[in-house]
């Protein structure tokens, strides 16, 4: 155990600030130790203690995918007799071995892919029936990529913080958690939809049975999730499986509004099908492929059009678009929040020069505007209005994050509170790092090391500084008391309002935290005067 315990140490450490890893790694050594066995539906786990809370790596909480499980809705994992070490992660679903390029992936474990990647991670303050809210944390990296064991998404401190569990989820991605083959194969395969949607519902399934012994409480569960997980988050509550196994959403500059339809993804399995020479007569033989076969036919370029791009309105799994036209009934009573940064994508390659020239800030605002010049300096004129003193660079990338992530994220907070439902919270994440020379501003992604308080883990990310800590003191505590509560006002942060249509509360997250009704009104009417005039 102890040669388990010291490379994990050395992970973790490597990546805190200068000047305090060797203390970290004298304490980490100290406190490390095994937790009691906890008896869960398919046999006992023994994990990790350290920091004070307990730790559980890679438990099953499905069987593995691959072979006859390919392309299937999860199945229940076969139980087992011994006392089972959840020591270290468990794999990370099949997908692109490089993946893009950014800070967050910095921080990623490179552990081994496979098909034995339905596996959750657990971060516990108390074992045996507690009644703490459980934070269940969707991964980043759209429907495509990334992995839940990132050192980013350590649910220590944010459990011993805040006395939660956190449970962060492993499920099947791209290719193989999405490739539509219910109308191709008959009844066998009728169920073959959105199977990577299926597994987090089957995670949720497990906590509802297990997590009372890991002093969760099943009746007080939150999903949360970035980007992609987001998309994961808003579409979760849209699918009748999923109803009663969480009671709180939060959304972080991620959403899914509406899938791809059952006619256009069966084209596109079909396309596929025929790259690999097989009929739709000859489904048994996905099952017989090796996984990296399939995944190197599914990354051949050029790529085919809507190829397992995410979930499929299926009539089963998924009855009907995630909140298009409207919020989704089946979570009508869920309380949701949900937000933004304020220049998501400054993290993109190559990052955004400091000042970029006025033509090439023109020439990127033209792409907003739909090509017209006469509307990208006007558009320009407001923001410059709006945004004393802003760069050429902070124009472009604030006002695209305006028109997408941001304006996602109203959209969702209008139609949550248009249901009449259930209360919904706005959130606007305007900190700046320090980080690449300050190039990177208010990136996306910044706000995750803040919600798990692990800025020092995060440091390529947050840089050093001080302030940090009172900021991600004030997030996590606001994410916490959301998960307890379904409203997450705490004594220190300012009174955050519910939003509502005609006042459009939104706390504001910096060194300063403050709420604004309708904070970029002006430009929020004239972007959306574009995007429904094209």
């Amino acid at each position: 155990m102890s040669s388990i315990i010291t490379r994990r140490i050395f992970i973790g450490a490597s990546i805190f600030i200068p000047g305090i890893v060797p203390r970290l790694i004298a304490q980490d050594a100290r406190s490390a130790g095994m937790s009691p066995a906890v008896q869960t539906t398919g046999g006992r786990v023994r994990g990790l203690v350290r920091y004070g809370v307990n730790q559980f790596y890679g438990v099953p909480y499905a069987a593995s995918t691959a072979g006859a499980n390919r392309f299937m809705p999860p199945v229940k994992a076969a139980s087992w007799t011994a006392v089972r070490d959840c020591f270290e992660v468990g794999e990370r679903a099949p997908q692109d071995e490089d993946g893009p390029i950014s800070e967050v992936f910095s921080l990623d474990r490179r552990e081994p892919m496979g098909e034995d990647c339905l596996k959750i991670n657990i971060y516990t303050p108390g074992l045996g029936n507690g009644r703490r809210p459980v934070m269940v944390w969707l991964h980043g990296g759209g429907f495509a990529g990334g992995s839940g064991n990132w050192l980013l998404y350590d649910g220590t401190n944010l459990a011993r913080k805040e006395d939660v569990v956190v449970v962060g989820v492993n499920h099947r991605l791209n290719l193989f958690g999405f490739l539509y083959l219910a109308d191709l194969g008959g009844e066998k395969w009728a169920n073959s939809s959105n199977v990577g949607m299926q597994d987090i519902v089957a995670a949720l399934g497990w906590i509802k049975e297990n997590i009372s012994a890991f002093g969760g409480d099943p009746g007080n569960v939150t999903i949360f999730g970035q980007s992609g997980g987001g998309g994961k988050v808003s579409t979760l509550m849209a699918m009748p499986a999923a109803k009663g196994l969480f009671h709180r959403a939060i959304a972080q500059s991620g959403s899914a509004f509406r899938a791809a339809t059952r006619a256009n993804a069966t084209k596109a399995a079909e396309e596929f099908l025929a790259r690999i020479g097989l009929k739709s007569s000859q489904l048994d033989e996905l099952q017989k492929m090796p996984w990296r076969q399939l995944r190197e036919a599914f990354e051949k370029r050029p790529g085919i059009q809507g190829l397992a791009g995410g979930p499929v309105t299926d009539g089963r799994s998924l009855p009907r678009d995630q909140w298009y036209p409207d919020a989704p009934e089946v979570s009508a009573t869920v309380p949701f929040m949900q937000g933004s940064v304020q220049t998501e994508d400054a993290w993109n390659e190559p990052v955004p020069p400091l000042e970029m020239s006025e033509d090439e800030m023109l020439t990127r605002v033209k792409r907003i505007v739909r090509n017209d010049e006469a509307k990208a300096k006007e558009m320009v004129t407001l923001y410059r209005r709006t945004h004393p003193d802003i760069s050429n660079t902070d124009v472009w990338l604030i006002m695209n994050a305006d028109n997408t992530r941001r304006a996602n994220a109203q959209q969702l907070a209008e139609l949550k509170v248009a249901q009449g439902k259930a209360a919904d919270y706005q959130y606007y994440f305007t900190w700046r790092s320090p980080v690449h020379r300050g190039q990177m501003k208010s990136f996306h992604t910044l706000d995750i090391p803040f919600v798990f308080y692990n800025i020092d883990i995060a440091a390529s990310m947050t840089g050093a500084g001080n302030e940090r800590y009172a900021l991600a003191h004030k997030m996590s505590a606001a994410w916490a008391a959301f998960a307890r509560t379904g409203n997450p006002n705490h004594p220190d942060l300012p009174n955050w309002p519910a939003f509502t249509l005609k006042d459009r509360a939104t706390m504001i997250f910096n060194n300063e935290c403050k709420v604004v009704n309708d904070p970029n009104r002006e430009e929020r009417l004239a972007l959306k005067a574009i995007r429904e005039a094209s």
